[in-house]
């Protein structure tokens, strides 16, 4: 299920973009970026909804992922 961004608090946004950018595995390339600049860099893109924020109802979690990415598991 897609969760519209605009449905979240401000708060609950924040903590959604925090703890996906904290998980193991993600990269943002050569150089290291605080955790405020890489908030900063994907809300435009969740915003614009190029980025979705996913409730996987199996699994009761949250994940972000592309559009094309949402599109590949339909």
């Amino acid at each position: 299920m897609i969760i519209p961004p605009e449905s979240l608090s401000e708060d609950a946004l924040q903590g959604v973009l925090e703890e996906f950018i904290s998980r193991d595995g993600t990269d943002y390339g050569e150089s290291e970026l605080s955790l405020e600049a890489k908030v900063a860099r994907l809300k435009p893109q969740v915003m614009r909804s190029e980025v979705l924020i996913v409730f996987d109802d199996t699994l009761e979690c949250v994940t972000l992922m592309t559009r094309e990415e949402w599109r590949g598991r339909q």
